[in-house]
């Protein structure tokens, strides 16, 4: 299975919030989408159903595909730790995702080309894979020859939101990713416990 390129605003109205930030055609449509949109009349959702829909909304929040996810999930479930919790934070310290997190790409699918193209390095060696696993204490930066690019520099430009688990040097266009983020320091609106029970039938 290829990686979802289609419409975001599709997938957002999906699940009724815009999990890929801001979009002004999800707020005029904040309903699911097809023919009868608001008016279709929608029974009550499965115990399976509210599952399979918290996953999707976690792997098309983070941008992962289904072997991928189901093999962060299994080294979730193998880590220390409330399993749901550990499965986020292993979302959350993939490279691409603090990439997005430090501003310097405004999506997580841009911070994913970013890193792919070879504009990213972690303790001073570049690294090209996305999915890299962050520790605490590694130092993730713009390569020297990078660091010029306008669409970094517009999306640092616009980027104001902070994480404490995070720091960002804008001058030097580095950034720590200083330790694993607890529950509460993640933003994301994902029910991972529904996450855990559909893996664990």
């Amino acid at each position: 299975m290829a990686r979802y390129t289609g419409p975001k605003t599709k997938i957002a109205r999906k699940f009724g919030e815009a999990i890929f930030g801001e979009d002004k055609s999800f707020e005029k449509r904040n309903y699911p989408p097809g023919q009868h949109g608001n008016a279709r009349r929608r029974g009550k959702k499965s115990e399976y159903a509210i599952q399979l829909q918290e996953k999707q909304k976690a792997k098309y929040t983070y941008g992962i595909l289904e072997r991928q996810f189901r093999n962060i999930f299994k080294s979730a479930r193998a880590a220390q730790g409330i399993t749901g919790e550990v499965l986020l934070q292993l979302c959350e310290s993939r490279l691409d995702n603090v990439v997005y997190r430090m501003g310097i790409a405004p999506s997580r699918s841009a911070a994913r080309q970013l890193v792919s193209h070879r504009h990213i390095t972690v303790n001073g060696e570049l690294v090209n894979i996305p999915s890299y696993q962050l520790k605490a204490g590694d130092v993730v930066a713009v390569r020297e020859k990078s660091k010029s690019l306008e669409a970094i520099e517009r999306s640092l430009a616009n980027s104001s939101k902070v994480y404490e688990w995070i720091t960002w040097n804008d001058d030097t266009k580095q950034g720590t990713y200083v330790s694993v983020p607890a529950r509460i320091q993640i933003p994301e609106n994902i029910n991972e416990q529904f996450i855990v029970e559909l893996y664990s039938k």
